[in-house]
């Protein structure tokens, strides 16, 4: 259903026959942008143009009939828009999931079709978590260290001080104590005896800030990060990454693997209880408590599905070909051994484990709580006021290390240590407090840390000066490296809403204005204009400063460095066969194919062995040249742009937060000034948290996406394969992030 608020009768009277009426536009050939930088000899010069020029003339026809036949269709066409904009990734994808590959030649497979993700321009990456100076009472890498899952928000072994920790010391521990003592099991207890050794005394008490208490505690109905960073301190899996990056024994204590690695068997451990908030008993953990846990998981259709599609018989579950649960191979084979049968092997399967889709939930307290199952059972339920799972921190069962004993929002949120803790005795943390923070004041978050009232300080600028003005920031200040969640500026390249569901963010474009931009979005050549003319260093410099305005800065969606080849493998590339031998970077890969299809982007930094950390995209030159076509383009179907008549984009803007708002004041200023008014760029100010997350991250569905680029929105990995990012960007609402394109 759309709401009123949307334009699609309109859009679809404006776009008859591809040519609006007094009205301009931006528009540009999908395949046009190819370029060499090698002169040719002046004898074959003559002919070889003649060619060029051939081939851009057919390329740019069949560009012009494709984005027409989009045009022409209704707003809901989300297929189409979809496959025009991102056909060659979806194909290059799907050629990257055949079975006979081998893991090494899976990932340059990817890699190709990252770089044609990447050649889209549908979204812009622009940085990473972490990034920029910190005041610290916490240790480095002493919580479960992974870069894909839930496992790295799991606080209980996170080593604390008392006292905030010197620069010094914090780099000790992280370029010699980690890196020396990874892999002997033996790092939290020398990070301990390291800092008394150096005078610290140790706290047991993480406190951070929140901007906003999660819309469920029912762990498996959600992927986000703003449910999913509280409710895995309820959870635990069968296997936990250690502080050294490696997976050791949870709630299971050993699993064996068939030899057609089809069959995942799993001893869970004896002995453990279900509690409710209060540490009350309310159950006995049993294998069946995770098939009831992937059942329900698929139930609520809440984006953690798709990792479903790994077990036997989950997709036919999925797609509502059986109602049949026990056709989906997650079974209980008594009451302490489980099983999971895969559909195909597949290698990266145990590195799943720690996310969301695979935790357990007890079957017994989620009938308590009226819970059913089966897709049609639980859409009934969760109309009833007799269905209270997961309503509040109260309305849940524990398995994890952390009971929720108070959750007020917009004041503070509390867990203690839950005593029925499997590994209780090793826990460093028994208290973890979340406290209000609405970013309106810029500096209360050094107050507060300051007062000891936090475990950490992030220093934006306006900190930053008040910790060199108290004589701390040199001796104490340390920097947050580039993490695994890629955050990324979206294109709305089918927008339908133009004011959120109240009515507030409402767009000041008009109708006209309106089919234009839509009519722009459909353009690569736009869109890489856009991503072109993006200052990503001087965004970044707005939060972090001009020393460190570099450091978060990432130039694809999967990182660069994610995954490395372990085997010699040859992929075709543009038709040639081309060769990268072990230990190959995936970026490497990927910047090979975007070299060959002629795009002006770089991806990775060979002397660093890198994708992070310079800005591979902006270019003022290359921002115009790429706008040219795109106006040349449109012209020929009808449109015309100029300063008098330019392209307007809506980008929310965060106005109760200072760096928000500065952040979105410098991109506009910067893509304004190199186009020379020709885009013009609207800031829709939000004054609340709640109204800017409505306008695109708090939706559910595409066209409720209330913006034209928005940059609140980023993934990080749930498991250790490109797919963990790359299955995002699939269609027909398979793709979660799709949805960030105005997309189903």
């Amino acid at each position: 259903m759309f709401k009123s608020i949307t334009r699609r009768d309109f859009m679809k009277g404006m776009l008859v026959g591809g040519v609006a009426a007094g009205s301009a536009g931006l528009l540009a050939a999908c395949n046009s942008a190819a370029t060499g930088d090698a002169e040719l000899e002046e004898e074959t010069s003559s002919s070889e143009e003649a060619t060029s020029s051939s081939e851009e003339t057919v390329e740019t026809e069949e560009s012009t009939e494709a984005l027409l036949e989009v045009l022409e269709a209704s707003s809901d066409n989300d297929e189409g828009i979809y496959m025009q904009a991102l056909g060659e990734f979806y194909d290059a994808y799907q050629a990257s999931l055949d079975s006979s590959l081998s893991v090494s030649e899976r990932y340059a497979m990817m890699a190709i079709a990252e770089a044609k993700l990447t050649e889209s321009g549908i979204a812009s990456c622009y940085n990473t978590n972490g990034g920029g100076y910190y005041l610290r009472k916490g240790a480095y890498r002493t919580v479960p260290y992974a870069l894909w899952g839930s496992d790295g928000d799991r606080l209980w072994s996170y080593i604390v001080t008392n006292e905030t920790i010197k620069a010094e010391d914090y780099d000790y521990l992280r370029t010699t104590l980690w890196p020396e003592l990874r892999g002997t099991g033996t790092y939290l207890d020398e990070v301990k005896s390291y800092l008394t050794g150096q005078g610290y005394t140790l706290g047991d008490t993480y406190s951070t800030t929140f901007s906003a208490v999660p819309t469920t505690w029912d762990v498996l109905s959600s992927s986000k990060s703003s449910v999913n960073s509280y409710t895995c301190h309820t959870m635990e899996g069968l296997l936990q990454y250690d502080s050294e990056g490696y997976q050791q024994p949870a709630l299971a204590t050993g699993y064996e693997i068939s030899d057609d690695g089809l069959t995942y068997t799993f001893t869970i451990r004896e002995g453990l209880q279900w509690v409710d908030s209060q540490g009350r008993a309310v159950a006995d953990l049993k294998a069946d408590d995770w098939v009831a846990g992937f059942q329900h998981m698929i139930d609520t259709m809440g984006g953690l599905q798709s990792m479903g599609l790994y077990i036997e018989g989950a997709e036919a579950y999925i797609n509502g070909e059986t109602t049949d649960f026990t056709t989906v191979g997650v079974k209980a084979i008594d009451d302490y051994t489980l099983q999971y049968t895969l559909a195909e092997p597949c290698s990266y399967f145990l590195t799943m484990l720690g996310y969301s889709s695979f935790m357990p939930m007890s079957r017994d307290y989620y009938q308590s709580q009226g819970g059913v199952f089966g897709m049609d059972n639980y859409q009934t339920a969760i109309a009833s006021s007799s269905y209270t799972y997961g309503s509040d921190q109260d309305h849940i069962a524990y398995i994890g290390a952390f009971l929720c004993t108070n959750c007020t929002d917009k004041n503070s949120v509390t867990y203690e240590a839950n005593p029925s803790y499997w590994n209780a005795e090793n826990q460093n943390i028994k208290t973890i407090n979340y406290l209000y923070n609405d970013g309106t004041d810029a500096t209360k978050l050094y107050t507060d840390y300051q007062n000891g009232l936090l475990t950490a300080c992030s220093l934006n600028t306006a900190r930053k000066e008040l910790a060199i003005a108290d004589g701390i920031f040199d001796d104490y200040a340390t920097i947050s490296y580039a993490g695994s969640t890629s955050y990324m500026g979206f294109f709305n390249i089918n927008r339908q809403a133009y004011a959120n569901e109240d009515g507030a963010m409402a767009s000041p474009k008009t109708e006209e204005q309106e089919a234009l931009t839509h009519a722009a979005m459909q353009s690569q050549n736009f869109r890489l204009a856009m991503a072109f003319a993006y200052d990503r260093a001087t965004y970044n410099s707005v939060s972090v400063g001009d020393e460190l305005k570099y450091i978060t800065i990432r130039n694809t969606y999967t990182p660069a460095d994610f995954v490395i080849t372990t085997e010699d493998v040859t992929v075709d590339i543009n038709g040639t066969a081309t060769s990268f031998p072990a230990g190959t970077y995936y970026g490497e890969i990927v910047q090979a194919q975007i070299d060959a299809d002629g795009y002006p982007i770089q991806v990775w930094d060979a002397a660093n062995y890198t994708g992070d950390g310079f800005d591979g995209f902006y270019n003022p030159d290359n921002a115009v040249e790429y706008l040219d076509k795109a106006i040349e383009e449109l012209a020929s179907i009808g449109y015309e742009v100029s300063v008098d008549n330019p392209i307007y984009v809506d980008v929310p803007r965060a106005t109760y937060s200072e760096t928000s708002r500065q952040s979105a004041e410098v991109y506009k200023e910067t893509v304004e000034e190199i186009f020379g008014g020709l885009v013009i760029v609207n800031t829709i100010e939000s004054d609340s948290y709640d109204m800017y997350t409505a306008a695109g991250y708090g939706n559910d569905y595409g066209y409720e996406m209330n913006y034209d680029i928005q940059f609140n929105s980023g993934w990080g990995p749930d498991y250790g394969d490109p797919s963990t990012y790359l299955d995002t960007m699939l269609p027909y609402g398979d793709g979660y992030m799709t949805i960030n394109l105005g997309l189903w």
